[in-house]
């Protein structure tokens, strides 16, 4: 495909955002106008999993197409991956312009050394120490009310965010949201004719609840919507589940009257819902930026989440102890390019978040990454409904979860909780807030033993190793990375790629 005809990428990844708190998900109160349109006029994904659900290991999944198991980063930050490409250095060897901006939170420098843009909103994410936001603020003398990070309210020795809420002191268009809109375009203005992949990295409804004042005035308090699992038994929940519940009831927690949970629990919901709003009008004005620049019909806009929220599922107020629930490891996921895709299409189908960008990659008609682990969505953005995989894994470093058909599975290790047996395991069309945790029937006994047996299988059949015997050849059937017969080839990251294992399975042991 000539460079010239080659779509532009914009991929917007908010984070936190609970994938039905969305209006064409079904959510009776929040207002996303754009995001809606957005779904009408492309492809949503209604059962998209991110498959971590904390954001370094969900974002690296996203930008190199691997799997939290062979990356191998289940933690915040760290040193860059020796030898992990991005989908921003694949698409920069092909000609594209690259560019991340916002929240950007990966290893260091991995991202920046990929993109001939970037700008990371927190000092304490950049690998050089610096924000670019900030300096935007401090150039209007405005930094004194920034609040997308910490509170004033919370005092000068704060170092952890809170999660209270309250309107921002700040106007929409100096937000970070705001910030990242005009940096966008001024990226589009620079990049001119050529072809160009950003990802805008809008970092709410993440909190800090505190959304422009527009946003904060389209809800209240007193009757914000909570879901119907609020107050659930939690008797089978995990027991770190429990805990994080109770730690809510501290009124040393809470900054503002009333402080009670039930008031707590009613400003975060209504913080929580305006920051989706805040979010939602900025989609909308990158929207409005590619119309206004003739770029509507040649761009991919990719509009997810790095992981979900429980938003007072359970009583829970942020996405800890992620895995536990549904909430945080299902993702919004909309997908638009306009006379390609199936507009309006609702895919039922499972989607990962690995597979972004092998689908980016055959979108633009750029070689694979050998690297990337995730599947091809190309025939399910055309509106077939074929499986691309038979289950959805979100993995934490001693727990996964499992989804299946009608079914989730939440594995922990024996032992795990103090000796005990635990686990979970839901079926979602009768029980779609998970309030009945099967895993201790004996009824569903076959079930369990089949998604375990599953989990086994993909941890198997997908994981990256680093030697093999016999050597795993490269593709063309010669040991191109060494001379030495006892090395098998290996890709960029130093890794047997899992189809070359396979491949050598089977033909060692026929």
């Amino acid at each position: 495909m000539a460079t010239a005809a080659r779509p532009n990428i914009l991929f917007i990844i908010a984070d936190q955002h609970h994938a039905g708190c969305l209006g064409h998900a079904g959510h009776p109160q929040v207002q996303t106008p754009h995001l809606d349109r957005l779904a009408g006029e492309g492809v949503r994904f209604t059962r998209a999993v991110t498959n971590n659900p904390i954001c370094t290991p969900s974002r690296m999944c996203y930008l190199s197409g691997q799997y939290v198991h062979n990356h191998g980063y289940f933690g915040l930050s760290g040193l860059p991956p020796v030898g992990l490409p991005t989908i921003f250095g694949h698409f920069r060897q092909a000609g594209y312009r690259t560019a991340a901006i916002g929240k950007l939170h990966c290893p260091d420098g991995w991202v920046e050394a990929d993109c001939d843009v970037s700008l990371e909103a927190y000092a304490d994410l950049s690998p050089t120490g610096h924000s670019a936001y900030a300096d935007y603020l401090r150039a209007l003398g405005l930094e004194a009310d920034r609040d997308d990070d910490l509170l004033p309210e919370q005092g000068p020795e704060a170092v952890y965010q809170t999660i209270e809420a309250r309107p921002s002191r700040l106007p929409y268009r100096h937000s970070v949201e705001g910030w990242c809109v005009q940096e966008a375009e001024r990226f589009i203005t620079a990049a001119a004719s050529s072809p160009w992949i950003m990802q805008v990295s809008l970092p709410r409804p993440h909190e800090i609840y505190a959304p422009a004042q527009e946003f904060w005035d389209l809800y209240a308090d007193e009757t914000i919507w909570l879901p119907p699992n609020t107050d659930a038994d939690l008797a089978l929940k995990a027991p770190h589940l429990r805990a994080m519940r109770r730690e809510y009831d501290n009124p040393a927690g809470m900054l503002f009257e009333p402080k009670t949970f039930d008031a707590l629990r009613r400003r975060k919901q209504h913080g929580y819902l305006g920051c989706i709003s805040q979010v939602d009008h900025a989609v909308g004005e990158l929207l409005t930026l590619l119309e206004q620049r003739g770029l509507r019909d040649n761009t991919i806009v990719i509009y997810t989440s790095d992981h979900g929220d429980y938003a007072s599922e359970f009583g829970l107020l942020e996405k800890a102890p992620g895995i536990c629930g549904s909430a945080v490891c299902r993702i919004p996921s909309i997908w638009r390019w306009p006379g390609h895709f199936a507009a309006g299409h609702a895919s039922g189908q499972i989607m990962e978040t690995v597979d972004l960008a092998p689908t980016l990659c055959a979108l633009s008609g750029i070689a694979p990454m050998p690297t990337a682990d995730g599947g091809d969505l190309t025939r399910l953005l055309h509106g077939e409904e074929v499986p691309i995989h038979a289950i959805g894994v979100t993995e934490h470093a001693w727990s996964k979860s499992v989804l299946k058909d009608d079914w989730r599975l939440v594995y922990y290790p024996r032992g795990f909780f103090a000796g005990e047996d635990f686990g979970e395991l839901y079926h979602l069309t009768d029980d779609p807030w998970e309030q009945h945790n099967r895993y201790f029937d004996p009824q569903y006994r076959e079930k369990v033993l089949e998604l375990q047996r599953d989990l086994l299988d993909w941890l198997i059949t997908t994981t990256r190793i680093r030697t093999f015997l016999p050597p795993v050849l490269s593709p063309d059937g010669s040991n191109t990375q060494h001379e030495d017969f006892f090395h098998s080839y290996v890709d960029a990251d130093g890794k047997v790629p899992w189809q070359g294992v396979a491949r050598a399975s089977s033909l060692n042991y026929k």
